[in-house]
């Protein structure tokens, strides 16, 4: 392996993607983790592409399809708390972002799920999820599941739960999810659970960092109050501005232009990112290549060979974050608009927030996470008064370094409201 600890020299790797492949290393995790087949397979060779093509139902005119449902679906939620929150209610933060962006996301991507018996899907499978999750980093990590405890009981229960006939049932399922339905189903070859597999993977792939970056998003708000106000403030100021009410029973609609220009509440989650995501930017050498990263400096690889990159390295450097280690929620504004200009020794940096990957590597569904945070932050702020109970410092977790948000180390107590007015 070769790290690349330069910053300067990150687009020098990046632009190298025909030659430095990142496909073959996630299928093989993939599958490790969700136990399907391996998506690049000589029994489908068109399957990878085909695949790939689906992701175009995460962005464009499709994402602001799946925004607005997920706006629906929070607010739906919302609507439930309404109902029985009369005065302070304390929960813990984390177990709250949970529930509430695990049931939004699946009702969002999978629809409604009938045969519930009055639970919630936090209720039917939350529980093991988080079972599983804890286990993931072990399982790309190529841990036999049989050390794992009951991981590969639970594994199996969440995948049989996305099998095609438990689908069939669900009502109002996404385009993106569809499609990747009729897609397996042109695979004679693939299995009932071999689909699941899929589907649960994708599932995984949709919460698993979402979620956890909700948290850190609300944490770091409520730990600074005065960066809650301004956000609060440039969330009442778009309410007012568009003639829309926050209270219960209103439904709030926001256009992608509306979301876009929340600059304040961008930073706030792109800083929380900044200091709590931990993808390790890993390709493969597919032939003997000489990578030239400076006019004066080069890297020989062999095929077969790793070369990484690790955000971190640049998210905690002084030169390009001052005071790297503090949370400033407005570092990326710049007079009312969205800063994008970063230097490192004079020079401008064209990577300088990479919590999603990079390159032909990047999270296709980046777009839609982002989006699925601000709606939730935004109704979260409309909607209720909020404050920390604990004054304690919830520390990262490094048992997922380098596999995307890290967690938290411990949860923490909060309290929120209806708002008065």
């Amino acid at each position: 392996m070769t790290f690349v600890m330069e910053p300067l020299h990150f687009p020098s790797v990046i632009k190298h993607g025909k030659y430095l492949e990142f496909k073959e290393i996630a299928d093989q995790m993939s599958s490790r983790a969700f136990n399907h087949p391996p998506i690049l397979n000589e029994k489908w060779p068109d399957l990878y592409e085909n695949l790939h093509r689906n992701y175009q139902y995460l962005s464009g005119k499709p994402l602001d399809t799946l925004s607005d449902h997920m706006m629906k679906s929070l607010q739906s939620i919302f609507q439930k708390k309404f109902s029985h929150v009369a005065d302070w209610e304390t929960e813990s933060l984390n177990k709250f972002c949970f529930s509430i962006m695990f049931e939004a996301s699946f009702a969002t991507l999978y629809g409604k799920y009938p045969n519930a018996n009055g639970h919630n899907i936090t209720d039917t499978i939350g529980e093991k999820f988080l079972k599983f999750d804890a286990m993931f980093s072990y399982l790309v990590a190529n841990i036999p599941v049989e050390f794992l405890g009951m991981t590969k009981r639970i594994r199996k229960e969440l995948i049989d739960f996305f099998n095609p006939q438990n689908m069939a049932k669900w009502l109002g399922i996404s385009e993106v999810v569809q499609e990747r339905k009729n897609l397996f189903e042109r695979y004679e070859e693939f299995s009932d659970y071999d689909k699941a597999a899929h589907h649960f993977a994708f599932m995984w792939a949709a919460v698993g960092n979402t979620i956890p970056a909700t948290f850190w998003a609300m944490y770091y708000l409520l730990r600074h109050p005065e960066a809650l106000a301004v956000v609060r403030n440039e969330i009442d100021h778009l309410l007012q501005s568009t003639g829309q009410e926050r209270k219960p029973g209103y439904n709030i609609h926001l256009t992608r232009e509306q979301l876009d220009n929340l600059v304040y509440l961008e930073s706030a989650i792109n800083e929380s990112l900044r200091i709590c995501a931990s993808s390790m930017n890993i390709r493969l050498a597919k032939e003997d290549l000489v990578l030239k990263l400076t006019e004066n400096q080069e890297v020989s690889l062999r095929k077969g060979d790793y070369i990484v990159m690790y955000p971190p390295v640049l998210h905690m450097h002084p030169e390009v974050y001052e005071d790297p280690e503090k949370y400033k929620f407005d570092r990326y504004v710049e007079n009312g608009q969205k800063k994008t200009t970063f230097y490192k020794q004079g020079k401008k940096l064209k990577y300088f927030l990479m919590p999603f990957g990079s390159g032909s590597g990047m999270c296709p569904g980046r777009f839609l996470a982002i989006n699925e945070i601000k709606l939730c932050l935004f109704l979260l702020i409309s909607y209720f008064d909020m404050e920390l109970v604990e004054d304690k410092h919830v520390g990262l977790d490094n048992s997922r370094v380098g596999l995307g948000i890290l967690l938290p180390d411990s949860d923490i107590f909060f309290r929120y409201k209806l708002k008065s007015k």
